[in-house]
């Protein structure tokens, strides 16, 4: 009678672990500039997919903070995301390692900006967590390449998918997303308006298309 008193604890031990790690929410952290940080406002595309993803299977979090550039996520790695010990991470940053360099000469040289790139990744990597990566999307909404800095976002975007590659990571090509849909619906070659209030943050329409960009990665 004992023995089954104890063997009935300690299933009923086993069946209190077991559910508590199968209950456990898979943790996303959104890692980037302010695009990322006004990501989590009431439209944002954080905000977005958190209302789409089961929040007992899923812990949504942003940590955006404007201006950052690809070393100053470096920087702030450890306490932000390393730490929290999440199950994936999604970089989405360079626009403003293309930005400054003209703005105020403070951006991001491209040899740089890819070996910080992977310095990240390393580092998520390398306490188990996994990675996914983002193209930077656009400053200025002009078709067909005629915005002052689409060179080098195109040269940046590139390095993007080649780490992709390099690491087997998957990658949102937001980048190459952006074009399309400005090919399609900006027939009057606006700067901005169309997916963004100010040729490079996200108005409402383009946060609903990255978050149904980012849904079937984060899942």
């Amino acid at each position: 009678m004992r023995n089954l008193f104890s063997t009935l604890i300690l299933i009923g031990f086993c069946l209190v672990i077991f559910t508590s790690m199968t209950l456990k929410p898979k943790r996303i952290i959104f890692f980037g500039d302010s695009i990322t940080q006004q990501g989590v406002s009431k439209n944002g595309y954080i905000t977005l997919l958190k209302k789409r993803l089961d929040s007992t299977k899923y812990e949504v979090i942003g940590a955006g903070i404007g201006g950052n550039k690809i070393y100053d996520l470096y920087l702030r790695l450890e306490d932000d995301v390393l730490n929290k010990k999440p199950d994936l991470v999604v970089i989405y940053v360079g626009i403003n390692d293309v930005w400054h360099k003209q703005s105020s000469h403070t951006g991001t040289d491209y040899d740089k900006y890819l070996k910080f790139y992977q310095a990240l990744i390393n580092k998520i990597q390398g306490i188990g967590s996994k990675v996914a990566l983002c193209t930077p999307s656009v400053i200025g909404e002009k078709k067909d390449g005629t915005n002052e800095m689409d060179a080098d976002l195109n040269k940046y975007a590139a390095g993007i998918r080649e780490l992709a590659a390099k690491n087997n990571l998957p990658v949102c090509d937001l980048r190459k997303i952006f074009a399309d849909y400005e090919a399609q619906n900006n027939p009057e070659d606006n700067e901005k308006g169309i997916l963004t209030v100010d040729r490079v943050h996200l108005n409402e329409t383009g946060n609903k298309l990255v978050a149904d960009q980012l849904l079937p990665l984060v899942k």
